[in-house]
């Protein structure tokens, strides 16, 4: 029994206190604290709200790495030289991430894509502004535009081989002008770059359905080929293979169709998206305020919530497809000032920096190096175990994408074989898409191109789709193969050009500063991010926090640009003694 005397019952005379009733001795205890999570508790934590609020990130940008390019380029290297260019394929990977990440960083810290930052570097910063522009600004515009239609060529190329290989029956030329059309659609209603709101979470999904279909689809092909799984690790090791002029063209085009230059345009505009806030949050204030104003209609509750819950998402879909066909003249003002560069943006707070940088970072290191290196390195071993390392023991002719389906369905058996078409289509659908959406980003960032996003998309699309349609239709199966490796080693040259200004931005403490707000949490107001313990740069002397690369990230930048550059210069000089291989 209790012994502490509540102030209503110390009032009572004590001849009635035995008739007040007691209370039982749970309601007498003080309530103990609740514990903190101990380590595990907030490992825990983290990894939730990653997979709840920051995955899909990582899923969008690894698709740029195993297009139609890819395979083509991996099927080359694989019934060429064997496993020996595994390593090339582990080491452009590793490429990637490295690139990738800084795109991720430059996005999320300053809130701007790499084409705007471009366009503020270069666009008025020196004596001769009109001259910078005509001589820097827009041939790097028009290389960017170049690598966009490479991409989509070789993904309209590959969607529509796919589509061939899995219905005989189907031109190429048929399979170009769907693979057009169902990207234009789903690009019209599932938007990714409105916000964190439903249609993105839908995008999303899409793409990481897309990924995980090709995944297993080729791990299932992988089990049936049976390789010689010791000679395949032996393959991650270097060998004098690669500087030969033949393998080294083809290490290029592995290197080009793996680091994707649309991919780095990609990543850093994705990465300015809020991904804290979630839809619900959104609209749930906006739609209460309209409420009150309303009377309340006379239905049961539960029938009010359904029909809330659907109008809701009805019009939010239906916003989402009407915003496509509209000028976004509205953004305007949330555009940077070109007269005054960088010195004239605000970039993203702190708060946001610390609840977006780390996990958005984790999820496209995970996504590279397991979706994108392990898919790259499965396409390559198949055609090595299929055609160099044939059970007759000679050496087959280089594989395309009908003959690896013909060779596959002969050898290993029909489901098999359409598991390999059905995960080229996946690929080729997934890529084709987020190119279109990169070449909306270039064209917006370089020239502030206010047009319908419908309109854009439909301008991108036509850029890659008349060649491709000029492709199928005249030279159809024959040379099809050489003008996919021939895109991806386009894609290489044009590498250099796009990741200099983005290593250099990144590493430069002017462009990477981040402003703290005294008393706000910037964009992200009200948001708990449990892994904001792990804090980024701390202003102990009063400073802005400095999220540029540090002195080995940027040298690691330099380097592997170095060394693209000089291979690329190689490359061109073997073609011109006519030694390719």
């Amino acid at each position: 029994m209790c012994s502490a005397l509540s102030p209503a019952e110390q009032s009572v005379p004590l001849d009635s206190m035995a008739q007040l009733p007691s209370k039982p001795d749970w309601e007498c205890q003080t309530p103990t604290p609740t514990p903190k999570p101990g380590r595990l508790g907030r490992w825990v934590r983290t990894i939730f709200h990653h997979l709840r609020r920051h995955t899909g990130l990582g899923a969008v940008c690894a698709v740029a790495y195993f297009d139609p390019g890819n395979w083509s380029v991996d099927l080359q290297a694989g019934s060429e030289y064997g496993y020996k260019l595994l390593f090339v394929v582990l080491l452009a990977g590793l490429m990637a991430v490295v690139f990738q990440s800084m795109a991720s960083r430059l996005g999320c810290v300053t809130g701007l894509d790499l084409a705007a930052h471009c366009r503020l570097l270069l666009y008025n910063r020196t004596s001769h502004p009109r001259l910078c522009r005509w001589l820097v600004l827009y041939p790097l515009y028009a290389l960017a535009e170049v690598a966009i239609i490479s991409t989509d060529l070789a993904e309209l190329l590959g969607s529509a081989t796919a589509l061939s290989l899995l219905f005989p029956s189907l031109p190429l030329w048929a399979g170009v002008l769907i693979t057009a059309s169902d990207v234009f659609i789903i690009l019209a209603f599932c938007s990714p770059r409105r916000g964190a709101n439903r249609p993105q979470r839908v995008f999303e999904l899409l793409i990481s359905v897309l990924v995980l279909a090709v995944f297993l689809c080729l791990i299932f092909v992988i089990t049936q080929v049976k390789p010689d799984w010791g000679d395949t690790f032996l393959g991650f090791v270097p060998s004098s293979t690669i500087v030969k002029p033949g393998a080294l063209y083809v290490s290029i085009g592995i290197v080009g169709a793996t680091v994707m230059p649309h991919g780095l345009f990609l990543g850093s505009s994705l990465a300015t998206q809020n991904r804290v806030l979630e839809f619900s949050d959104e609209e749930t204030a906006s739609e209460s305020e309209k409420a009150e104003s309303l009377p309340a209609p006379a239905s049961s509750a539960s029938d009010r919530k359904f029909r809330f819950s659907s109008l809701k998402l009805n019009k939010h879909w239906l916003r989402s497809a009407l915003q496509s066909w509209r000028i976004e003249g509205s953004e305007e003002a949330d555009l940077p000032d070109d007269n005054a560069g960088h010195s004239g943006w605000m970039n993203n707070s702190l708060a946001f920096v610390r609840a977006h940088l780390t996990h958005g970072i984790v999820d496209i290191v995970l996504s590279l190096l397991g979706f994108a290196v392990v898919i790259n390195s499965l396409i390559l071993i198949i055609a090595s175990a299929v055609f160099f390392y044939a059970s007759s023991g000679e050496d087959t002719s280089v594989a395309d994408l009908f003959e690896a389906y013909a060779l596959i369905r002969a050898r290993v058996g029909k489901a098999a074989a359409v598991l390999f078409a059905l995960a080229l289509l996946c690929a080729g659908e997934s890529a084709g898409i987020t190119a279109t959406l990169a070449g909306q980003i270039v064209s917006e960032g370089f020239l502030k191109w206010h047009v319908s996003p419908v309109i854009r998309r439909a301008l991108t699309r036509l850029i890659g789709l008349v060649p491709a349609m000029l492709v199928a239709s005249i030279m159809g199966r024959s040379g099809l193969n050489a003008l996919l490796v021939a895109s991806q080693v386009v894609l290489s040259f044009v590498l250099p050009f796009v990741a200099f200004p983005l290593v250099w931005l990144t590493s430069s403490s002017k462009v990477m500063l981040v402003r703290r707000e005294s008393g706000s949490c910037g964009r992200v107001d009200g948001a708990s991010d449990p892994s904001e313990e792990a804090r980024g740069p701390e202003n102990v002397d009063g400073k802005a926090p400095d999220f540029s690369n540090g002195k080995i990230v940027m040298l690691l930048g330099y380097t592997i640009w170095l060394v693209v550059l000089i291979a690329n210069v190689y490359v061109l000089v073997t073609l011109a003694m006519g030694e390719d291989g």
